[in-house]
């Protein structure tokens, strides 16, 4: 229902403003170890601790949710996870929804939030007419300078909208993200439909796509694309087998890159495993949020 509202409201944007997905024009690639050029909070200190900051990006104040676990220490490089919430949402409810905060306590990584522009972000599809794509490189960047996020373990997740988007960085921000983890979301849309959209560089791609979700052969169609695109083949035997009932499929691209796919047949348009929150589906029979950080811990970037 959440994606649902999503597409309609898309539509509405690409008619009032020309700015959804299917009319905007791909994000600049930034420099991978460039210096952002937005403007953080000046009170901003970094520490252990949850913090509510803000980066002015294209005369915008943009706001996010900062989680830097106990035995953070700013001396020391960081693996970072920036975490993108469905429409309409806020960074708070992604915070709720996957209980990064846990995980990162216990492996040592930072974890930002963003809020999207109106509850949205301008993804493949929709919600939105923000440079989305140009604020995350620049959140980035910022916390790579400042927080000393590794830039060899930057990671991208995100759910519904926020799984669209992620695909869509993974595109046109060469060399920034080295992993995604797609929940619920797809590579799908007008940006798509070239040949030639595709990463420069290798990303690795985990997702999860629910067998009742009403966008699952949509999902499904997306990920035989953008297989096909970067030449990737099964690998047997390579991982545990998934739980009953469902199904795990893994391959190797040829630029070196990873996909992993978890389908769910009987879950819906949700995160799996996740206990609170909206989109929550605590009895899908694996933990997403642990499947995600898993992968991102095998999956520094490539160079």
């Amino acid at each position: 229902m959440r994606r649902t509202i999503a597409v309609l409201a898309g539509l509405v944007l690409a008619f009032s403003s020309g700015a959804c997905g299917g009319k905007a024009e791909p994000a600049a690639a930034p420099t991978p170890g460039a210096r952002s050029a937005a403007t953080p909070a000046p009170s901003e200190r970094p520490a252990a601790g949850d913090h509510e900051l803000t980066l002015r990006h294209g005369g915008v104040d943009r706001s996010y949710l900062l989680h830097a676990p106990p035995g953070y220490d700013p001396a020391r490089p960081a693996a970072l996870v920036i975490a993108l919430h469905f429409f309409p949402g806020s960074g708070a409810d992604m915070r709720e929804l996957t209980g990064l905060d846990a995980r990162a306590d216990r492996e040592n990584f930072l974890v930002a939030y963003p809020d999207g522009q109106h509850g949205g972000f301008n993804a493949l599809i929709c919600c939105g007419s923000a440079d989305d794509a140009g604020f995350l490189t620049a959140l980035t960047a910022h916390l790579v300078d400042t927080w000393r996020a590794d830039p060899d373990r930057v990671y991208l997740t995100g759910i519904s909208n926020g799984g669209d988007l992620s695909f869509r960085l993974a595109v046109e921000a060469t060399g920034v993200f080295a992993a995604i983890g797609v929940v619920s979301g797809g590579y799908s849309g007008p940006l798509t439909e070239p040949d030639s959209y595709v990463p420069k560089r290798p990303v690795s791609v985990i997702t999860f796509v629910g067998g009742q979700d009403r966008y699952a052969g949509t999902f499904h169609d997306g990920l035989r694309t953008w297989q096909r695109r970067l030449g990737c083949r099964p690998v047997a035997g390579r991982k545990p087998a998934a739980p009953k009932g469902l199904s795990r499929t893994d391959a190797r691209c040829a630029d070196g890159s990873d996909v992993t796919v978890w389908s769910l047949p009987e879950m819906g348009h949700s995160w799996p495993g996740a206990t609170a929150g909206q989109l929550a589906a605590p009895d899908a029979g694996v933990t997403a949020t642990d499947l995600v950080w898993e992968f991102f811990a095998a999956h520094p970037r490539r160079t």
